[in-house]
């Protein structure tokens, strides 16, 4: 059987990430070591901290950084997360200062909203 155990979104710059993913979307920091010029930097979810882990990568090579830019260009979320109550969580991440690009938008059997995680990536959450 195989199952997910690390996924990666790509990021401009790891610290501004590793605030953003932490305090204000709740992540809980995993792995933080050293890798080279940058770091082997991992987030998980508060609910699942031994779950899956998410890898803030560094966007640093030319190629990552020409596909983010033409992901979020086309409003084409780098990941998804999902939440129990999309609209109470909209409005916590809004007070929390987050820029979304939709309200809570019914998508067929889900409800979505799309916001800038400060890094160079939209981020989708979704309920349903």
């Amino acid at each position: 059987m195989i199952k997910i155990a690390v996924t990666s979104v790509l990021v401009d710059d790891q610290a501004k990430a590793l605030r953003f993913y932490t305090e204000v979307l709740g992540f809980v920091k995993r792995k933080d070591l050293a890798a080279g010029a940058y770091r082997w930097l991992t987030v998980a979810s508060a609910a699942a901290p031994d779950g899956v882990e998410l890898v803030l990568e560094p966007d640093a090579h030319p190629a990552a950084k020409a596909f983010k830019k033409a992901m979020f260009a086309d409003e084409i979320p780098a990941a998804s997360f999902a939440v129990d109550d999309i609209q109470a969580e909209y409005e916590r991440l809004k007070t929390l200062g987050v820029k979304f690009r939709s309200k809570p938008t019914q998508a067929g059997p889900v409800t979505v909203a799309l916001f800038d995680d400060t890094c160079g990536n939209l981020i989708q959450i979704a309920q349903g």
